[in-house]
Order: C-alpha cells, then structure tokens, then sequence
C-alpha cells in the first residue's frame, strides 16, 4: 500500500503579513519551485502580494537560458509579476579574487536588495531548507567558525531596502520534492550541484552521508545547533553592545585628565577581568572590529592574555596590521603597519629549519618549531625554509579545492601596503607548508607551530597547522 503524497508544503508564515509584496526567489531548482508554489496557493488566504524574481548568473550557458525560461513561463502560468537580470558571475570572481560561489551570492543578494530598493517589493523569499541549515552549519564548523557562524542560515535578514525571509528552513529537501511530485510539477535541475570541486557538494553528497551513518540523526541535530547559536549569539551581541560604551576608550589618556583623540581603543584590564570569559573574548573581537580588522581565536586569546596576565610594555603585531599594547592599567589596540616600513626586503634573511627542529626568527618576531607524528617522516631527512613570501607563491588552505596565491591571501586578511612587504612563508620542495595568519593544508604527519614575541620576551601562540 502506496502512502498518500502530501498536497500541502509546510512554511512558517510567522513573518508573512498581509498587503506584504513579496518576491520568491525562483532558481528552478526544486526548493524554490515548491516555494512558489505554496505561497501562491496560500497568497490569498494570507494576503500576500507575490512576484517572481530570477538572476542568470551567466554560468552554464544554455543549462541556465533553460533555467530563466523555465522561470518565465511558471511565474506566468501563475499570473504572476516577473523580474529578471543577467550578471557574470564568473567575472565578478576574478575582479574581487573570490570564488564563483561567493561571487554568485553577493550579485544575488545586490539583485534581491535592488529589487526591494526599487519599491516594488517589500521583501524576497528565499527557498533555503533544513537540509541546506544542516550543510551550512558542519562547513561553518569544519572552518572553525564562532558561536554566529553555527547559527547557519538566519530565517530573517534586515537590510536597509526591506527583508530577506527563509520560510522553508524547517523543510526537508525530501518533503519538498514529495510535495512536488503531489502537484505532479516539474523543476530544473543544476548539474554543478554533482560537481565535487565544490565543497558544499563534497559535505551533501559525502561527507554528510558519511556522518549520517554514525547518526541518522545528525542534520536534525545540526539545524538544532543553529536555533541555539543564533539565540545565544543574539542575546551576547546585545550584552556586548550594552557594556561596550562602558569600557572602550578612545585614545589615550592626559596628564590631568581625560583623553587625546586618537584611532586608539583601549580598555581598563581590571573591568575587562571582572567579566566572563565569554564577553571578555567578545569585547576584544567587537573592539578590533571597530578598528577595521577581524581576529580569530588564537589572536583573541593573545590578547585576552595579554590584558590579564601581561606587563606593561609588551606588545603583540596582529594580522591585518593590529597591535595591542599592554600598559599598567590598559590594553590598547590600535591598527598599524604590520612591520616598519624601512625594512628592505632584500635584507630579510632566510632560515633554514631541520624536521623536526626549531628556529627563531628575529627578522619576523617569531619562533617556529616543526614536529612529526609519523616514523615514516622521522626517517627522512627533511630541511624546510622559512623565508619571505614572494610572488608567485601559491598556498593550498585547509579545506580548499585548490591552491591560492599568497597575494590574494594577503588581500583577504587585509594585508596592505608596507605591512604585505614582511610575511613569513615555510616551504619545503616547492610546497608551502605553513603561513602566518592562515590555515594551511597540512603535510602527512608533520605539525608547525609559530609563537610570536616581541623582544627577547615570548609571549603570543602564533597559527598552528596540525597534520
């Protein structure tokens, strides 16, 4: 006995007001098709005003002309108001040295925001489903996101045109295409979502399926996940944003009082240690965000250390041109050249490091130490070089499908100017095996560690690549 196809999609209409002109975002694809489909058949029932919008990223060529006529003709077998646009995706990732899928998405949500800008929407719907929450939530984790990361894909988005809403995000991809195939309506299907290049294929075609083994439960869990982190991320933003104006000080302070304006911030360490951990990290990362620059966990750490245990006089130099300072009552943070400008680059020595061995580096103000975790490697006998970085260099990051010039790298971490002109690379035959600031794919059964110091005085846990 065959089960009874379900003719009804579940949405959450918690955010579907009445008179609400509302475009669906219609790839083809069987999410958003299903989408528009429950939302034009509940729109009068929620007074809802709907339209259709399509982007032609410019990929796939007639793969994606098929995909816009598709479009076309659903929405005007619905009656329903078309919007349409062309953008190269494929350009645009090169102009901005990003992927396509990151370039992809920005012109999509620059489309969505134009449209709602216009004043012929009030807002668009997007067709994202527990299965993408799941997807979104285990890559966030595998790049070592923070607690915003894990709260994955938002149901509302605030723009200053309107609002991007996610009504199908307690959906499964498999209730939507059961809903489907109940209305007995066809959809498009993409054939670069079965290209493995891409990591979000490679987490929905392998590397979930794999953990789903272990527990069939695991994309329930996830989208769980999610609702937690965004609630906790949500309620620690607000405490953070409630004692910021309390203990961030612009610039430093005078004889006599007050403060000269200044780029600074800094922070009384005493009030910084009377918090809990959780905001102490949270200020500090809120702070350097002021200032331009974003940290990850062992730069927080750094500094958190720095503030609480450190003494007057140390300093840490921070990616993206960052540097805090301790004094005998402050931390301050202030965004600088990385290193002094009147180092010529001809002049910075390389190193040679033995695997395993250790080496400081003065000219980089840092110590490296290269261990093993497999016999294999011990029995070679190995000799790496830890040396500027220079052009053509080309580093394979964790968790990415190719390798990427280390001068694109240094313009994602904002690396500019004099303070690009020192970097330190460690290479061996030809691969890089480490770089300050990123996580690099690590070599089979070898471990790098760097710990900056300023000084003769160690002090600050560098990047770590684990292999």
């Amino acid at each position: 006995m065959h089960s009874k196809l379900p003719t009804t999609l579940v949405i959450d209409t918690s955010l579907l007001k009445p008179g609400l002109r509302l475009a669906v975002g219609l790839s083809g694809g069987a999410d958003s098709v299903a989408l528009l489909r429950a939302l034009a058949e509940r729109s009068e029932q929620l007074g809802l005003v709907l339209h259709v919008t399509h982007l032609h990223h410019g990929l796939r060529g007639e793969e994606a002309d098929g995909d816009l006529a598709f479009a076309r003709g659903l929405a005007d077998e619905l009656g329903l108001p078309f919007h349409e646009a062309r953008v190269d995706a494929g350009d645009a990732a090169k102009e901005n040295r990003e992927s396509i899928e990151e370039a992809a998405r920005r012109l999509r949500y620059g489309w969505f925001r134009q449209l709602m800008a216009s004043g012929e929407v009030d807002a668009v719907a997007t067709a994202h489903t527990r299965d993408d929450q799941a997807e979104t939530v285990l890559a966030k984790f595998l790049r070592g996101a923070w607690t915003e990361g894990l709260s994955g894909i938002h149901p509302l988005i605030e723009f200053s045109e309107g609002r991007i809403l996610r009504p199908l995000l307690g959906t499964t991809r498999a209730e939507v295409e059961a809903y489907l195939g109940a209305l007995r309506q066809g959809w498009r299907e993409d054939s670069s979502n079965r290209h493995l290049t891409f990591t979000r294929n490679r987490i929905r075609h392998e590397l979930l399926p794999l953990l789903e083994s272990w527990n069939p439960q695991l994309r329930e869990h996830l989208t769980q996940m999610a609702e937690l982190a965004r609630h906790e991320e949500a309620w620690c933003t607000g405490e953070v944003v409630r004692i910021a104006p309390q203990l961030l000080l612009p610039g430093r302070p005078v004889r006599g009082g007050g403060r000269a304006s200044g780029t600074e911030l800094a922070m009384d360490v005493t009030r910084l240690a009377a918090l809990p951990v959780a905001l102490q990290r949270r200020l500090l990362r809120h702070a350097a965000a002021q200032l331009g620059t974003a940290v990850d966990f062992s730069a927080t750490e750094a500094m958190r250390l720095l503030a609480l245990a450190g003494r007057a006089g140390q300093r840490l130099e921070l990616a993206e041109g960052l540097r805090a300072e301790r004094t005998p009552r402050e931390l301050r943070l202030a965004v600088l050249p990385v290193w002094s400008a009147g180092i010529a680059e001809e002049a910075i020595p390389e190193y040679l490091v033995e695997i395993p061995g250790e080496v400081m580096a003065e000219a980089f103000g840092l110590r490296l130490r290269i261990e093993v975790t497999e016999v294999a490697v011990t029995n070679q006998r190995l000799t790496a070089t830890l040396r500027n970085w220079k052009p053509g260099d080309r580093v394979l990051l964790r968790h990415s499908s190719r390798p990427r010039k280390a001068k694109e790298i240094l313009e994602r971490l904002r690396v500019t100017g004099s303070g690009r002109k020192v970097w330190p690379v460690l290479e061996l035959d030809g691969r890089i095996l480490w770089m300050q600031g990123v996580e690099v794919e690590p070599m089979p059964g070898v471990c790098v560690a760097a710990t900056t110091f300023v000084g003769s005085g160690l002090f600050s846990s560098g990047t770590t690549a684990d292999g």
